[in-house]
């Protein structure tokens, strides 16, 4: 018999309104609303349900994102979805963590905005993110390493797409290379900072000294960390993982290709968007993937999973 992961996306699939519909359809929606604004002093369901400017600022991106996909996750749980795995993209990663239990999650929301917070001061200016479409990772990262500057591989998403980030100028030099070597398109992210390359390795700092402050605990279900691309089914390395995570690339093509050989044939996308759907049908086309970000959403699931 097949297994199932819950999956979660990260920075860039927020939308102004996600899960609103959640929040009026479901009391437990409107407990875990509340207690990230307890958790944080912020207006949470304004930044998500309203037009907010603050959306797109990492700081507040960060904690909207996380709060939006627990809220789902746990109206999920509440109707039976339960899953053997867990893992997520980024800050989607805390997601995971969500899944598999290993904070309490004032602490958790607690966690991600210092995150947020962190990843915005560490590098304010001069960073920049790229997606290469249609080159595979080893011939992007032996190019970022010929390029003069600080540029490296951010994201490693799927077949054909590849995220590189760090200095501004060594990015654009490093895809004018790339589009040499054969890329169909190199496209410029939308992005606030040069998020998982080295210049990032302050925000790590800054989030593992906050780390010392939280109490993990044993992982309920196993969850793939993004920094290794490995099972995590115990306590112990999750805080250096974590810290690790915010400058490092994060493996979401290794993390899927590790399920999928560990038995994980349906994939549950929690969280606006179907970015992650995306990506696994151009990583295995013999799985099942269903995104779940709206309640209508949430009821087409439970068809085609029964």
């Amino acid at each position: 018999m097949g297994k199932t992961a819950f999956i979660f996306p990260g920075q860039g699939a927020q939308y102004c309104g996600m899960g609103k519909d959640f929040y009026e359809s479901f009391e437990t929606a409107r407990k875990l609303y509340t207690i990230a604004e307890e958790a944080t002093g912020l207006d949470v369901k304004k930044l998500c349900f309203e037009k907010d400017d603050r959306l797109d600022i990492t700081e507040y991106t960060q904690i909207a994102m996380l709060a939006t996909e627990v809220a789902i996750l746990k109206v999920m749980e509440e109707q039976g979805f339960r899953a053997d795995c867990a893992a997520g993209l980024s800050l989607g990663e805390y997601g995971a963590l969500a899944a598999a239990e290993v904070m309490e999650l004032p602490q958790l929301f607690r966690l991600i905005r210092c995150r947020g917070i962190y990843m915005q001061e560490a590098y304010p200016t001069g960073g920049a993110m790229t997606a290469v479409l249609g080159l595979d990772a080893e011939t992007v990262g032996r190019i970022c390493e010929e390029t003069s500057g600080i540029v490296s591989i951010a994201n490693d998403n799927c077949p054909g797409q590849i995220v590189i980030t760090g200095e501004a100028e060594a990015v654009e030099a490093a895809s004018a290379k790339l589009a040499e070597a054969g890329a169909k398109r190199c496209v410029p992210l939308k992005v606030s900072g040069p998020f998982h390359s080295c210049l990032l390795a302050g925000a790590g700092e800054k989030l593992a000294a906050q780390l010392e402050e939280v109490a993990v605990k044993e992982p309920k279900i196993p969850y793939i960390c993004n920094a290794e691309a490995v099972y995590v089914r115990e306590s112990a390395p999750i805080k250096k993982l974590l810290a690790m995570q915010v400058s490092g690339t994060v493996r979401w093509r290794e993390t899927m290709e590790l399920m999928i050989a560990n038995g994980v044939d349906t994939f549950i996308e929690i969280g606006p968007g179907k970015t992650l759907a995306g990506f696994l049908k151009r990583i295995s086309r013999d799985v099942k993937v269903v995104s779940v970000g709206t309640v209508q959403e949430l009821e087409a699931a439970k068809s085609l999973l029964s």
